[in-house]
């Protein structure tokens, strides 16, 4: 009966995820790994190094710091022990917090990288999940043009090192908006989206500006405004760093909504799949010293993860290669009788780094063909008595389904 009950309750269960949280097939995973990978190589290529924090904080740590939509959107609870708590809702508080209780351990500039999940409460869209990977790189106890410049510069670089030819980087200085309240700058940061005249209708509606002569007045102020001249160096160390004039621009109504920015601030655009920034961060100088009791200066930016996956997919950008398993080649096993040799072929072909694995049961060779079409692996070989005599194996091409006989040698020679 107890079994019964199991199998009732298993059968009842809702079998999927919960909204805005997603499982990953192994070729996406693949295509993920591969983006990972690259960002690391690229980041590291600057100087940068790895990191990680926790998925949980002290709530104190977190609220506050990303004004009042972002407090809303924080998933935040009770732990067992009666704490509160907040889940990671960006990577930028935490290096906050981080370097604040390491200080005296890190370097000074610090230059780091992390690559890890981040957790929002919102409405779920295309290209916006409740549970996602954000990719950063910050360097924290330098305030410079070639600072901001190189934040900018690595950014450039990890996207061309993914493929993307044609994406625009738009750069503006928060001093731009001095004067302005919070509110006002999060109207502005909306242009793009509701256009010049839902950005004068929502000032009036949100008590920012009387009228709508007012509201225009100060949204063509901002258009109209020159690029600072910390804009101007950072243009400059651009130029020298080998970014083109072509892939950046100054965007005087650039915003990012974020409390915490207090100097440049940018976002990158892939042009040929517009569907908003995959890239944005700029320079903090003030958030670190809530935490270390004194100001010390800060740079950085976050990779949309998972648009950038997006715009990697729509536009081919992934190697042929992500469609293949992980492993290179499947060694079939012809009877039971050879099922130890299938075994050793497959351990000499690890040895010399090919990712190998054997069919784990004796089938039909038919079956055991299918198995490695449908899961990408693009060579199978085939060790039947035949073979054995020879001293040779059979090598199965299942893209262009040819096959040769060749000793093991020349095999692991070819795979290789």
């Amino acid at each position: 009966m107890k079994n019964a009950q199991n199998s009732d309750t298993i059968t009842d269960m809702q079998v999927q995820t919960l909204k805005g949280f997603r499982d990953f097939l192994p070729k996406e995973a693949r295509k993920r790994k591969y983006m990972m990978d690259t960002f690391k190589k690229v980041f590291e290529s600057y100087g940068f190094e790895g990191m990680e924090t926790p998925v949980l904080e002290f709530d104190e740590i977190l609220t506050g710091k990303y004004g009042d939509e972002g407090d809303k959107l924080m998933y935040r609870f009770e732990d067992n022990g009666g704490r509160k708590v907040a889940m990671r809702y960006d990577q930028t508080v935490p290096l906050a917090r981080f370097v604040a209780q390491y200080n005296n351990l890190l370097p000074t500039p610090f230059k780091r990288y992390q690559i890890q999940n981040v957790f929002r409460a919102e409405n779920t869209q295309k290209g916006r999940y409740r549970e996602f990977i954000q990719c950063d790189i910050d360097t924290v106890g330098i305030d410079s043009a070639n600072a901001d410049a190189e934040i900018i510069a690595t950014a450039a670089s990890a996207l061309k090192a993914l493929g993307f030819t044609k994406f625009k980087v738009l750069i503006n200085d928060r001093s731009v908006f001095e004067g302005l309240s919070m509110d006002a700058i999060i109207v502005l940061d909306k242009l793009k989206k509701i256009g010049e005249d839902g950005v004068v209708e929502e000032m009036v509606v949100k008590g920012i500006c009387t009228n709508a002569e007012e509201a225009k007045n100060l949204l063509q102020s901002i258009i109209d405004t020159k690029p600072t001249e910390r804009l101007q160096e950072i243009f400059e160390a651009l130029e020298k760093m080998g970014l083109s004039k072509e892939n950046f621009e100054f965007s005087p109504t650039l915003a990012r909504g974020l409390d915490y920015y207090t100097g440049m601030i940018f976002e990158i655009e892939a042009e040929e799949y517009p569907v908003g920034s995959i890239c944005g961060g700029g320079r903090y100088d003030k958030l670190i010293g809530m935490f270390a009791g004194r100001d010390i200066p800060a740079v950085g930016f976050a990779f949309g993860f998972d648009r950038t996956y997006e715009a990697m997919d729509a536009l081919n950008l992934f190697p042929e290669e992500m469609t293949n398993a992980t492993s290179k080649v499947l060694v079939s096993v012809f009877n039971k009788k050879l099922e130890k040799k299938s075994i050793e072929v497959s351990s000499q072909l690890r040895s010399n780094n090919i990712n190998a694995e054997v069919y784990l049961s004796e089938t039909k060779m038919e079956k055991q063909l299918k198995y490695a079409d449908q899961k990408g692996i693009p060579y199978v070989i085939i060790l039947g008595p035949e073979e054995v005599e020879k001293n040779v194996v059979t090598l199965k091409n299942l893209k262009d389904r040819t096959q040769q006989q060749l000793p093991l040698e020349d095999v692991i020679k070819k795979l290789a």
